[in-house]
């Protein structure tokens, strides 16, 4: 299991990405928009979050930093757009420490099946740190 930092931007996510890139000496990174990822029949993704990037990674010195805007309508404040993620290929590992990290916290989504991952989740612990956990198959990468 690591823990990776996940920065959220708003709206500037792909120009402070590529920054960092520039400055760590990193490959060019992947981006994926809102726009690009498989939409719910049942909800119009808006205009405004079509271009805005919903995940990329950098690794910086062996550290796997994490990146997305938040979505349009979602609160930011600068200085509080740090989350930690937990990624494991063990699934029970990721259930055992949500279920912990959660007591006394709020979880935001509970874990769950997306098109990213087979398990995945997010909460605020009880000392206001929030948290994702992400089951990442690396037989697949």
């Amino acid at each position: 299991m690591s823990v990776d930092v996940y920065l959220n931007f708003n709206g500037n996510c792909r120009e402070a990405v590529e920054f960092y890139a520039e400055v760590f000496g990193t490959e060019k990174p992947e981006i994926m928009t809102f726009g690009e990822a498989p939409q719910h029949p049942d909800y119009q993704l808006p205009e405004e979050a079509k271009d805005l990037v919903m995940h990329t990674r950098l690794n910086i010195s062996g550290s796997n930093v994490m990146f997305s805007d938040v979505f349009p309508g979602n609160p930011f404040v600068a200085g509080n757009n740090i989350s930690l993620a937990l990624v494991s290929e063990d699934m029970d590992e990721i259930k055992s420490v949500f279920s912990k990290l959660s007591e006394g916290g709020t979880v935001r989504m509970e874990l769950q099946e997306t098109f990213w991952s087979k398990s995945y989740g997010s909460l605020t612990d009880k000392f206001g740190i929030e948290w994702q956990a992400s089951h990442e198959d690396r037989s697949e990468m």
